[in-house]
Formats: C-alpha cells, sequence, structure tokens
C-alpha cells in the first residue's frame, strides 16, 4: 500500500483505503491487466473491499486475511499512533519496538518506519484510516457475485472470529477456514495459509 513499510506517497492526498482502492485500479490499468484475483489483510482488506464493491466486474476472486468488516476495523489497537505527537516521530518506532518480542517477525515489519521520516510516514497512515469507507458497502459485496475466501487466526486478539470472521464470511458467501494462529496469519503458519490461497485460486474461473 502506498505510504505504508518503505513506501512513500507522493503529496498530501489521504493514503486511506479508498484512496488505495483507486490507486490499485490505476496500477492495474498501467500494467494492462483487466481484472485480477486481489488478496489482503487486516486494513488492506478494506481496500479490497472497495474495490469489489465499486467495480466487481475487475475482480475474479477476493481472499481476506484477518481483515475487516463493516465498522470493525481494530481501531483502538492503533490509537496511541494516531495521537502521538509528530515532533516525536523519531521514537515512535523505538517505542513500539519495546512491546514486540526481540528479532521477532513483526518487529521486523515495522522497522522500515524507524527513525523521524519513518514514524512520520506510520503517523500518516494511521490518522488515514477511516472505518466509515466500509460500512455502507455489505449490499454491493453481497450483490457482487466475486467468488470469495476468508482465512483467519484462531487467535486473532485484534478481530475476533465471532464478530468479524464469521460475519464478513457470510456476508461475502465465503468459505471461513481457521488457522492455527494469532493476527498475523501469513506470519504464524504460512504453509497453511499458502495452501489455501492457491487451492482458491486455482479454483476461479479463468480470465477470457
Amino acid at each position: 500500500l502506498a505510504g505504508y513499510g518503505a513506501s512513500e506517497a507522493v503529496g498530501t492526498e489521504s493514503v486511506g483505503m479508498a484512496s488505495q482502492a483507486r490507486w490499485m485500479f490505476e496500477l492495474l490499468d498501467a500494467l494492462g491487466i483487466g481484472r485480477a484475483a486481489v488478496v489482503a489483510h487486516d486494513v488492506g482488506s478494506a481496500a479490497a473491499q472497495l474495490m469489489v464493491a465499486n467495480a466487481p466486474n475487475r475482480v475474479r476472486g477476493l481472499a481476506v486475511l484477518d481483515g475487516v468488516y463493516a465498522g470493525e476495523w481494530a481501531m483502538e489497537a492503533i490509537a496511541s499512533i494516531q495521537e502521538w505527537n509528530p515532533d516525536d516521530a523519531h521514537r515512535l518506532f523505538k517505542v513500539l519496538a519495546r512491546r514486540l518480542a526481540k528479532g521477532g517477525p513483526l518487529r521486523e515489519i515495522l522497522a522500515e518506519y524507524d527513525g523521524k521520516r519513518g514514524g512520520l510516514r506510520l503517523i500518516r497512515a494511521a490518522r488515514d484510516l477511516d472505518p466509515r469507507q466500509t460500512e455502507h458497502v455489505a449490499a454491493a459485496l453481497r450483490a457482487s457475485g466475486v467468488p470469495a475466501l476468508v482465512l483467519w487466526g484462531e487467535r486473532d486478539d485484534f478481530l475476533p472470529v465471532d464478530t468479524v470472521a464469521r460475519p464478513l464470511a457470510q456476508l461475502l458467501g465465503a468459505a471461513l477456514i481457521l488457522l492455527p494462529g494469532g493476527h498475523f496469519t501469513q506470519v504464524d503458519c504460512p504453509r497453511e495459509v499458502a495452501e489455501a490461497l492457491c487451492s482458491f485460486l486455482r479454483g476461479l474461473a479463468p480470465d477470457r
């Protein structure tokens, strides 16, 4: 996503999920790709859902890993980042790193936000998140007809199975597969995630 990780977002436009969905279509256009299968995790699934809601004819299939549902975005988990003083952006990664297991994969992922520039990038991304963007797309998603799959960690403490995963799968008409992991299933159980995704993607109707 633009403005996430090591990716810089150009200009002052929001890096929220509505922008990300539009930019993704622009990327597909630039690559000459008419339709694509979309796999998304966490808030990235909001962008993916907006893609399906706005242009279902361009999405061959949708796979969501521990994603969002309606207005359930687990915003409380990033409240401290949203409230962080930009003048102290250089300290943000160090504070987050102290909360994470030493040498763990999440710490490695967040390392891209080290330093002042990275801290400012993370603050901007957090502040631009807006759960209202997916509060009213249920009807469009239900009517899209896009094949979908929902993968979820059994121990996801941010986006619980019963209140987020199950209603999302029902909305999408998707199979729900519970995996032996937490919120970052692609890190906790990569083999199971890869096998489920490959099976789903192979089962999609060929693009004509």
